[in-house]
């Protein structure tokens, strides 16, 4: 029970980080916990899926009511990267949100849905699609090749 936990655990708080900025590789960790025949397979992706879903959120919620602190130095996000985002966000509209899955645009992608002020419930459905879309091609990726 204890090496679940700190698999599928591990595994969730990997994805978490790989939605804010801080370096992680999410993508890697599942594939090659898929590849090694480690764990139930759908319990992986609901955890990798799980975690990046509530970085995503995290990354909303900062946008949503802490921006005024962006000067800070603590401050996940630049302004530049606050400007990358919204400037995408405003030239595609919040049907962008399919892509926050992508390395880069993703993050700020999600920050300037909070900080635009984007229905929760939209952001969260939009949000949740696209990366579970995107686990979900990693899963069945390494299923045809493995």
């Amino acid at each position: 029970m204890t090496a679940d936990l700190a698999l599928y655990g591990g595994l969730f708080l990997n994805a978490f980080v790989a939605a804010t900025l801080l370096p992680a590789f999410s993508e890697l960790s599942f594939a090659g916990l898929l590849a090694a025949g480690t764990g139930n397979a759908l319990f992986l992706f609901l955890s990798v899926t799980a975690g990046n879903i509530l970085g995503a959120v995290v990354n909303f919620l900062l946008g949503k009511h802490l921006t005024k602190y962006q000067t800070k130095g603590w401050f996940p996000f630049s302004a530049k990267q606050i400007e990358a985002g919204a400037s995408h966000f405003n030239r595609y509209g919040k049907w962008s949100l399919l892509f926050a899955w992508l390395p880069i645009v993703g993050d700020p992608l999600t920050l300037a849905a909070g900080l635009l002020r984007t229905d929760f419930r939209f952001f969260l459905a939009i949000v949740a699609v696209g990366k579970a879309a995107r686990y979900a091609i990693i899963w069945a990726a390494v299923t045809f090749f493995i």
